[in-house]
């Protein structure tokens, strides 16, 4: 079967094999890790939304992989670096598909504000123990939800084909909770991409789509800046850091 590299890093390369997307893993990756990858993307295709189907869990060349249908098109980030003038219309496409994700419940998912918890646990020593402490609190604090939660949902991980059908890729870590803290999440996304006034634009338009209001979302920035502080890349660090400093401490 031939394959054509698409991507890679150092602990995962994805292939393009005819119709399938091979999703292979270094050898140090965690083998459970991997099989709950594999295992929340069942249970979210099983919801009915647009995904790629889960084909199989396999060993290639001694490597664990995951595959799934290759699905052919256009990421949405890339219509919108290609269509600045289409910019409101597919924000609008973008909100609408994350309010479609957070409709759906998965009761079987991991929760998210476990996750949470553990990935500011992981700050330390990063951040001090007052700090860690008081992200703690105020997460303990909101409200508990149990709408699945996509964890890295940003224009990327959407593919257009030719037809316009979207397709929510990438959902290693999908979990249950309160949707305003995913909304946080993609927020920060679109700052760390250097999109500033789109993560505004993004923001205002969720919360009076949602009927949300803009400050309780505002309140899990803090908390989602912390939990990606745990595994940011250098050049990101600063910006959540400032993100952490603006917390309003009650």
């Amino acid at each position: 079967m031939n394959k054509q590299k698409i991507f890679s890093r150092a602990d995962k390369e994805i292939y393009r094999a005819e119709d399938s997307l091979v999703k292979v893993f270094g050898e140090n990756y965690s083998k459970a890790n991997i099989l709950n990858e594999a295992l929340n993307h069942a249970r979210v295709e099983e919801t009915g939304l647009n995904v790629p189907k889960l084909r199989a869990v396999q060993v290639v060349d001694g490597k664990w992989a995951i595959v799934l249908d290759y699905i052919e098109g256009k990421t949405l980030q890339s219509l919108m670096d290609e269509h600045p003038e289409k910019e409101d219309e597919y924000l609008n496409l973008f909100v609408d598909l994350q309010l479609s994700v957070f409709a759906k419940k998965v009761p079987m998912l991991n929760k998210l504000k476990d996750k949470l918890q553990a990935r500011i646990s992981a700050t330390n020593p990063v951040l001090e123990a007052t700090t860690r402490y008081d992200l703690h609190t105020r997460l303990d604090s909101m409200p508990k939800h149990t709408h699945l939660c996509h964890g890295d949902f940003n224009p990327t991980n959407i593919i257009i084909t030719k037809d316009g059908t979207p397709y929510i890729i990438d959902w290693a870590h999908a979990t249950q909770g309160n949707s305003s803290a995913d909304v946080a999440q993609s927020y920060l996304l679109f700052y760390l991409a250097g999109k500033e006034k789109l993560a505004e634009k993004y923001l205002k338009l969720f919360c009076k789509k949602s009927d949300t209001a803009i400050q309780y979302v505002q309140r899990w920035i803090p908390i989602a800046a912390a939990a990606r502080l745990s595994k940011a890349k250098a050049e990101e660090a600063e910006l959540l850091h400032r993100w952490i400093d603006v917390f309003d401490y009650e």
